[in-house]
């Protein structure tokens, strides 16, 4: 398993953000995160990440005991997560040269990926002069720059048009090969990137099931109701 989550916890404060969430996901699957806002879907990313520790529970990716062996894993994880962490006032050439250096990777992996996602001529320009689906499509070249094994992504499409999405749908979505966790307000598209479907509402899990049988009653459960196919979650 790539992902081995067995009753994990985690709190702030008094409330519960995840109350005993398990699952077992396997090397070269996609699993849909589905929630309403608040629900713990960036949580439980954030704790795969190595970023947040579990207060509760097992949590292990790629057969590292999270937060104890974090270390083993950090370089084998992509994040793309709604801050794109990338320095501002740095060109999109200059964040990816910075974090070549910090994975060990060929400079020229830079222009491949600026030019797979058509920022080539455009990657000397600093960060804060770029629009945000500009800057959504570096922050993707940082995600996979070192050609990670697992992608966490949340909301990996936002803020791109159909062009770009098919411009970087070959290094995010399942061409890359990679385990992808994906957290996505788009039903459809959530259940479409799927091989296994995570339903969370106030931090526990309401569905867990391949995405062929999450239906309207599934979607009512994890949303509250008012939710089907076709539509995006606020």
């Amino acid at each position: 398993m790539a992902i081995d989550l067995d009753g994990v916890t985690r709190r702030y404060g008094d409330r519960l953000a995840l109350d005993g969430v398990s699952l077992r996901l396997a090397a070269g699957s996609t699993l849909a995160v589905l929630g309403a806002n608040g629900a713990g879907k960036t949580t439980l990313l954030r704790i795969l990440a190595t970023l947040l520790r579990p207060h509760g529970g097992e949590a292990r990716v790629l057969g590292a005991a999270l937060p104890a062996e974090g270390w083993r894993v950090r370089g084998r994880i992509g994040l793309l997560a709604h801050d794109p962490l990338l320095y501002s006032e740095l060109s999109a050439r200059e964040n990816l040269r910075f974090h070549a250096r910090l994975h060990g990777v060929d400079p020229a992996r830079i222009e491949a990926l600026l030019n797979e996602v058509g920022l080539a001529p455009r990657g000397d320009e600093p960060v804060r002069t770029l629009s945000r689906g500009l800057t959504q499509r570096v922050a993707i070249c940082r995600a996979v720059l070192h050609a990670p094994e697992v992608l966490l992504l949340d909301e990996p499409y936002a803020n791109l048009d159909p062009a770009a999405i098919a411009g970087v749908a070959p290094l995010i979505g399942r061409a890359s090969g990679a385990t992808r966790v994906v957290i996505s307000h788009d039903v459809d598209a959530g259940l479409a990137e799927a091989d296994l479907v995570l339903g969370l509402s106030a931090g526990r899990t309401v569905v867990l099931a391949p995405p062929a049988s999450v239906g309207t009653a599934e979607l009512a459960t994890i949303y509250g109701g008012g939710v089907g196919r076709g539509e995006r979650v606020a």
